[in-house]
């Protein structure tokens, strides 16, 4: 009786579970779907609602068909359970798809395949794990995350460092390399390229097959969790960049799963994603919905990931982003409907559940209210990264300093907008690859200027409103562009000019974290005051960025261009002395200059609307930031 009691009750959780996943609502699908541990043996589940038959075949049983799985036909979902699973078996399923026509197909759900070009699913059940991070997730939930600093370093995982002979890193070892190395770097965070199931090297990740395994090529499910356990404990949080919007279109993955358009649009004109030769998903259909909501919950709560950067959210939220013919909405407009209620949808079952996780957009275009809260109207995500700001820069510094001051406004047309969202300055891969150099190689100028240059632009990106995030290589100036499938190029640092920007990238980076003003108001007009931006000719921009205390607050002064300007005058917002506490062209950092300017006093001279002002130099191609030492009339 209590036996059959049991059963009963398994029974109704699995019915609720369907029904609960049929309705777009079942946020922990995989708990479910997929193979799943059972008292006796391994339950197999799978959505295919236009399959004329589905069979399991795996190692358990010689991969042949035995038995076809029972459907229900109400909620398309077939399933059985084959006593003889056991964890490590590899299976497909043998799907009988809609016209007939037979197909060998991966679990949506499966947890871990065969490592490449195998492609079998293999029979894991969840492990139930004791996790020791519990300090620093206590933590996470009592900070706010938009006044602390976030400083982000960007990783390819099997391209960061391999070994001699061309093979990749496993995850244990780069846990005590790349831990290590980032925590003594200064980063707050490191965000990996994708990480899941996928059988391109080319793609970088962005085209997954597999959404809920972990790619086999980097190692298993406990040795990710046991990377990011070592980093909370080292307090550097972990994010991961997740592609919701689109998939591989291989035939043994996702794609027209039963023989029909299932994950995927019926229109062919919104399926088909022609600019990346994958398929998109069917944001509004309800299975999809719990799909991939489970999926982002997956990552975050099976592996304590601190964040989630979503990739391609353009492409969700335009009907014609993609390149070739599209199909408007009825009234000829281009928003996907579908795909905004699919983006507020997900973010607000994300934020119900963890108020302290980040999701970052990466939204190319001027959508407004991408981090606003979706009772706001916004598609609430709490960061976005600001593309527009970092093209723009990049072009800036890569042009002719002499034609600099004709295109100041590449450097000053943020400031317009740079408090209409909660921005992350990227700097990132997609930057440094296809033939357009990598950072340091952008810059214009010999060698001895394109240092300084990068020196300017990363105090500069530093010093501007906003969370940071870089990618790896540049920190140390790699000249040449990041290559996915070669390590970076670590010999450089046999050369002293790049072991002195790795240093200029760790002084750099303690200095954010230790400057209030860099970061406690980034998102509040009242944590920055531009004091000059309209010296075109000289191409020079002065601006102060403030904390919550009024003493709390940095004076910054670029120069854009190779020449030292003399005898410059910097209003100042109070009558004392200030002293230079950031200068790119000291020596230290790279530059040439070997004893700083000291202390300046000010002088009752009126300048840019205040009272008392200083006077210095500004080095040639340089950042100079000057912090109060003894100042007046300070309010409390």
């Amino acid at each position: 009786m209590h036996d059959n009691a049991n059963t009963e009750s398994t029974d109704i959780a699995f019915e609720q579970s369907i029904y609960l996943f049929n309705r777009g609502e079942n946020f922990d699908s995989y708990l479910t779907l997929g193979c799943t541990a059972a008292e006796n043996g391994f339950r197999f589940t799978v959505w295919a609602p236009n399959a004329q038959n589905v069979f399991v075949v795996g190692d358990f049983n010689q991969w042949q068909e035995e038995a076809a799985m029972e459907m229900d036909l109400e909620t398309g979902v077939w399933s059985m359970t084959i006593p003889e699973a056991r964890n490590g078996d590899h299976y497909k399923y043998k799907i009988i798809q809609a016209d007939g026509k037979v197909v060998y197909k991966i679990d949506p759900y499966a947890f871990v395949f065969e490592v490449r070009p195998k492609d079998a699913s293999v029979v894991k059940a969840l492990p139930h794990r004791k996790w020791s991070d519990g300090l620093w997730m206590a933590n996470r939930k009592r900070r706010r995350i938009y006044e602390r600093p976030l400083n982000i370093y960007e990783v390819h995982m099997s391209s960061w460092k391999q070994h001699e002979d061309g093979s990749w890193y496993t995850i244990p070892e780069l846990q005590d390399e790349l831990i290590r190395y980032v925590k003594e770097m200064g980063y707050t965070h490191i965000e990996f390229m994708p990480l899941m199931e996928h059988p391109l090297d080319a793609s970088w990740g962005y085209q997954v097959t597999g959404f809920y395994a972990l790619s086999s090529k980097f190692g298993t499910m406990e040795n990710f969790q046991d990377f990011v356990e070592a980093a909370h404990q080292q307090n550097i949080g972990v994010i991961m960049d997740w592609v919701p919007g689109h998939y591989n279109r291989n035939d043994y993955g996702l794609a027209y799963y039963d023989g029909t358009p299932q994950f995927e649009y019926t229109d062919k004109n919104r399926a088909v994603n022609n600019r990346w030769g994958t398929l998109n998903f069917d944001l509004g259909k309800a299975q999809v919905h719990s799909f991939l909501i489970s999926n982002a919950l997956y990552w975050v709560e099976q592996f304590h990931l601190d964040g989630l950067r979503v990739d391609a959210v353009s492409n969700m939220l335009y009907l014609d982003y993609d390149e070739g013919e599209w199909t408007p909405n009825e009234d000829g407009t281009n928003h996907n409907r579908e795909g905004v209620s699919f983006i507020q949808k997900m973010n607000k079952v994300l934020f119900e559940r963890h108020p302290d996780l980040l999701v970052m957009a990466e939204e190319s275009t001027a959508w407004k209210k991408v981090t606003h809260p979706v009772h706001e109207g916004g598609l609430g995500f709490n960061y976005k990264w600001n593309m527009g700001w970092m093209n723009d820069t990049l072009r800036f510094f890569e042009m002719d300093p002499i034609d600099r001051k004709h295109q100041f406004n590449l450097i000053t047309f943020s400031f317009m907008y740079t408090f209409d969202e909660n921005f992350v300055l990227p700097i990132s891969h997609d930057e440094v690859v296809h033939g357009k150099k990598s950072l340091m190689h952008k810059m214009f100028g010999d060698r001895y200027n394109q240092f300084a240059g990068l020196r300017t632009l990363e105090t500069f990106k530093m010093m501007h409103p906003g969370k940071k995030l870089q990618f790896m290589g540049s920190e140390y100036g790699q000249f040449l562009e990041w290559k996915y499938a070669e390590g970076l190029e670590w010999v450089d640092l046999e050369d002293p000019v790049n072991r002195t920007h790795l240093n200029f990238t760790k002084q750099l980076n303690q200095f954010y974290k230790e400057e209030k003003a860099l970061w406690e108001l980034d998102h509040q007009k009242e944590g920055m005051e531009i004091l000059d931006a309209s010296h075109n000719e000289e191409t020079i921009l002065f601006f102060i960025r403030k904390g919550k205390k009024a003493r709390d607050f940095l004076i910054v002064l670029c120069n854009f261009v190779p020449v030292e300007r003399q005898d410059v005058r910097v209003g100042v917002p109070y009558k004392g002395q200030y002293e230079e506490v950031w200068n790119t062209e000291a020596e230290s950092l790279g530059g040439t200059w070997t004893v700083g300017q000291g202390v300046l006093k000010t002088e009752p001279i009126s300048r840019h609307g205040y009272d008392h002002s200083v006077k210095l130099i500004l080095p040639a191609l340089s950042v100079t930031v000057l912090k109060p030492k003894r100042i007046y009339g300070v309010p409390k």
